[in-house]
């Protein structure tokens, strides 16, 4: 499983604070039981954001040829000037 990036470590953060805040300040609860019920789903709510954010995308430089192409070396036009050795 790869590692969370920069990103999905802000917005996962900002959600469960952001959310947790608004849910305890909507809500007005004072029990135990509610405020542990809206930090859990205010987790759950932060690791869905984190998860959906979008993966940096892979460069096409990073990809390799498949197995099966095979390249064929190019004499360039410097070599092919040179005169053969006497």
């Amino acid at each position: 499983m790869p590692r969370p990036t920069t990103a999905q470590l802000a917005y996962g953060s900002c959600t469960v604070i952001l959310s947790t805040l608004a849910m305890l300040l909507l809500s007005q609860t004072s029990s135990g039981l509610a405020i542990t019920a809206i930090a859990v789903s205010a987790l759950a709510l932060g690791l869905l954001v984190a998860m959906t954010v979008p993966l940096p995308k892979k460069t096409p430089a990073a990809t390799t040829a498949p197995v099966d192409e095979h390249r064929v070396p190019v004499a360039s036009a410097a070599q092919e000037r040179v005169p053969a050795p006497r």
